[in-house]
């Protein structure tokens, strides 16, 4: 049996910022994105009974994706109850803290997780936490699949356009996306500052079997160490 996991009260931050997340893209632009990212990343050659974690789940588009993939026994985790309330799909979701993963050890053949590590309050601390929960919840061997918010040349023109009055009144997507940021303040900056450490900490117990940065994005998929 998973443990229960006790919800997390929501603030009126947090509120806007899921409300924004709900305005930057349909489920279907996502779960179409989703798709094309995970095969990206090799989704196509692993195994359909492969048993995988979605971390920070949000609204479970990353499930659907993965569902619509051919992969059944998925289990999703995120600190929102109400985005949680919005998935519909086969896989079991559950309202919790990363940090704190409700799942047996060794119990799990991939971890993903789309966009959610940058939004942790604390660097290095809650990235290992959360990175040393993951190795712990995989098999021997198990992947680890990361895709985050990264500092190139394209993020810093999304950056600049996303400061633009008329840019966020002509775009309603760039509004929401600068929304998520201002919202997500000094985690997010911190994220982009850090490209060492965040790299240092997944190499620590992840040996890198694929990386590449671009268009403002961290792909990076891992292999578990055994210590």
């Amino acid at each position: 049996m998973l443990p229960h996991v006790r919800a997390i009260p929501i603030t009126p931050d947090i509120e806007t910022w899921e409300a924004a997340y709900v305005r930057f893209e349909t489920p279907h632009e996502e779960i179409r994105k989703f798709i094309r990212r995970l095969r990206q990343l090799g989704a196509d050659e692993w195994p359909k009974q492969a048993r995988i974690l979605d971390l920070f789940c949000g609204r479970g588009n990353g499930l659907v994706a993965l569902e619509r993939l051919g992969f059944t026994h998925l289990l999703g985790v995120d600190l929102s109850p109400r985005l949680v309330a919005l998935y519909e799909g086969v896989a079991r979701c559950f309202v919790g803290d990363c940090r704190d993963l409700p799942a047996r050890t060794a119990s799990q053949d991939i971890a993903v997780v789309q966009g959610g590590l940058h939004h942790l309050l604390q660097l290095p601390e809650d990235l290992e936490r959360v990175v040393a929960e993951v190795h712990r919840v995989l098999k021997p061997g198990g992947m680890f699949v990361v895709v985050e918010p990264w500092r190139t040349p394209f993020l810093d023109v999304v950056h600049s356009v996303g400061c633009s009055a008329f840019g966020r009144r002509v775009w309603g997507k760039m509004d929401a996306l600068a929304t998520m940021i201002e919202h997500e303040g000094d985690t997010y900056q911190r994220w982009l500052r850090e490209p060492e450490l965040i790299s240092t900490v997944l190499r620590q117990r992840f040996e890198p079997a694929f990386r590449r940065t671009g268009w403002g994005k961290l792909l990076f998929v891992g292999r578990r160490r055994s210590s």
